[in-house]
């Protein structure tokens, strides 16, 4: 029981370094910030879930490190996109262990293809959906400190989108 206990606060732990990652990503203007600060926080978030021994979502997770890397450098590539998307279910093929996996592979597919294929607004409304799903996945993996972080990346990116969207308008105004 103490080793569960150790492993559970070390999860809530890591979940928090993740969380305030993605705040300071979801909360910037600027795509390139929000790659970089996304990239640390699923480096975090993919030791979050592996103390939770949720291994799709740490599977899926360690991948996003690696989709970030190469969006950063191939954005609109489409072949690298379906390449993502196949190394995606592939990691979900292999460590699958019943529908809980469900909403962490839905986040994996849409977060790909808004990173990819979108940019600005939105790609936000793509990430907000993903991040919706990584709700539900940090739910069934029990991680307190990781429903709070997606719970509040969702709500900073709707934020920031609203932000967008205002800049926008004064922007044509003037």
């Amino acid at each position: 029981m103490e080793e569960i206990g150790l492993r559970w606060l070390l999860g809530q732990g890591v979940s928090l370094i993740a969380l305030a990652l993605c705040l300071v990503a979801f909360a910037s203007k600027r795509d390139d910030r929000l790659f970089v600060l996304l990239l640390f926080a699923n480096i975090a978030f993919a030791v979050q879930f592996a103390l939770f021994e949720s291994w799709v979502a740490a599977g899926i997770s360690a991948l996003i490190v690696l989709r970030i890397a190469l969006v950063r450098r191939f954005r609109r590539n489409i072949l690298l996109m379906l390449g993502m998307l196949l190394a995606t279910l592939v990691v979900a093929a292999l460590t699958w262990s019943g529908p809980r996996d469900i909403p962490a592979l839905a986040a994996g597919l849409l977060g790909t293809y808004g990173m990819f294929m979108l940019s600005g607004i939105p790609m936000r409304i793509t990430l907000a959906a993903a991040a919706l799903c990584w709700v539900a996945s940090n739910v069934l993996a029990g991680s307190i400190g990781g429903t709070i972080a997606e719970s509040l990346i969702f709500l900073t990116n709707v934020v920031t989108m609203l932000r967008l969207r205002r800049d926008a308008r004064l922007l044509h105004t003037t």
